[in-house]
């Protein structure tokens, strides 16, 4: 394929577009990408991973799958979640990844079509979902892909998981964006008061109705509504609700007029709704109507990994952003299960911070039940200020240059520079341990 045709088609693509070779070097690019990256692109020699990771290896070789790889084996177009080194910092990336092939059917390139996920930080902004875990990466790529459209979505996750916080990124990735979000709580509403909240109603229209109130139904029109623990609707009122979905119509309480509404429904449960299908309490026409495309949210206990970047987050956007955890807290908090989720890992946050007199929250600070759940090499040594055993100068130089090596995304030059060595005493050191960068 002609590389001005290559040029042309992805100079109409409005996102952040690139044409790569088989050997991971960037054959084109269009305006929207390189504004994206601070790094400059060069034709015919910058790789991709240069750019978006800053780093000499490819994906799979620090920790991400790489799509092209997986493109190429299979010769269908893929898809993965990514943080990429922007212009404006580490930002998670959706990438579609799409082989090109000439007459023949084999594969000659790829078409890499990026578009940035706002509503997660890699870096902890404020109001963002936090991660970088496997499930958490799967999550927003669902979550970036039915923001788009106005289908029904069923948020499915234990308590404390963060499905408002996953409803409101949906809302804010859509074309409603501009329009009202609006919550309304299921739990507790009794058939009178949901018919009242939902649709409004009329003054005169039972007693203490003094005057004429809009339904949140009404209010949120043109925007999106999402039904929270909407598996606490009682029976009676999910026949009115299914009705709702199904004309977007309804009367306001003591009113004659029918009334019109468009809203994006989204609804959110921690109970299995299909088992209250299964027992009669839910009905299974309203089932398939709210879920046209389930999320499942990952507990915290699948998201290890994420643990310690909530934890600094929430830290830092606290009145203790001025303390930190010590080794052994973290690893506890680690190994605890977190029946609450996210919100039962803030409330320990604030209580472990109020309690530590020092800038080091330590084990002694956590609660006593999830200090019971500590490490057998944290409980035999609960405090945090024990000597470690000597080791060498050699081991310990080998030690630190692993660690270095697992933590640094850059080149061997900007690795030695970071270590404050010049690039062949880097070198001399790396092969007297004999490591490989």
């Amino acid at each position: 394929m002609e590389s001005s045709i290559i040029q042309s088609t992805i100079n109409a693509i409005e996102k952040p577009v690139i044409f790569l070779d088989l050997d991971y070097r960037i054959q084109a690019v269009n305006s929207a990408y390189q504004d994206l990256y601070s790094r400059k692109v060069i034709i015919g020699e910058s790789r991709c991973h240069e750019i978006s990771h800053n780093s000499v290896k490819p994906c799979d070789q620090h920790g991400e799958d790489c799509p092209m790889k997986t493109c190429l084996q299979s010769k269908k177009a893929t898809s993965v979640v990514h943080i990429h080194h922007t212009e404006q910092g580490k930002q998670f990336c959706d990438i579609l990844m799409r082989p090109v092939k000439d007459s023949n059917g084999d594969v000659i390139g790829f078409l890499e079509v990026l578009e940035r996920i706002n509503f997660a930080s890699a870096e902890f902004a404020k109001d963002k979902m936090i991660g970088e875990s496997e499930p958490f990466k799967h999550m927003l790529k669902q979550i970036n892909r039915a923001a788009k459209s106005d289908i029904a979505v069923l948020l499915q996750g234990e308590t404390g998981t963060g499905k408002e916080l996953v409803a409101k990124a949906l809302h804010e990735g859509s074309n409603r964006s501009q329009k009202p979000f609006v919550i309304i709580e299921c739990t507790g509403l009794n058939e009178t008061l949901f018919e009242s909240e939902l649709f409004g109603h009329e003054k005169g229209a039972f007693t203490g109705a003094t005057h004429t109130k809009k339904g949140l139904i009404e209010i949120a029109n043109g925007g999106t509504v999402f039904f929270d623990e909407i598996g606490d609707v009682p029976l009676n009122m999910q026949v009115k609700l299914l009705r709702l979905l199904e004309t977007r119509s309804f009367r306001s309480v003591g009113g004659l007029k029918q009334k019109k509404a468009d809203f994006r429904f989204l609804s959110a449960s921690h109970k299995n709704l299909k088992s209250l299908m299964e027992q009669g309490l839910f009905r299974e026409d309203l089932y398939y109507r709210i879920a046209g495309f389930p999320i499942h949210l990952p507990p915290l206990r699948e998201r290890k990994v994420d643990i310690k970047s909530l934890v600094a987050y929430f830290l830092n956007h606290s009145n203790f952003k001025h303390k930190s955890y010590s080794a052994k807290a973290l690893d506890t908090l680690q190994e605890y299960g977190f029946p609450g989720n996210i919100r039962e890992l803030r409330n320990i946050i604030e209580q472990s911070a109020l309690l530590s007199d020092e800038d080091t929250i330590c084990l002694d600070d956590l609660p006593s039940y999830v200090k019971e759940n500590a490490p057998l090499h944290v409980q035999h040594d609960s405090l945090d200020n024990h000597v470690e055993p000597l080791v060498t100068l050699e081991e310990a130089e080998k030690a630190y240059l692993l660690a270095a090596i697992k933590q640094h995304e850059g080149s061997v030059e900007e690795l030695a520079e970071a270590l404050g060595l010049g690039i062949r005493t880097l070198y001399r050191k790396l092969k007297k341990h004999e490591l490989r960068y």
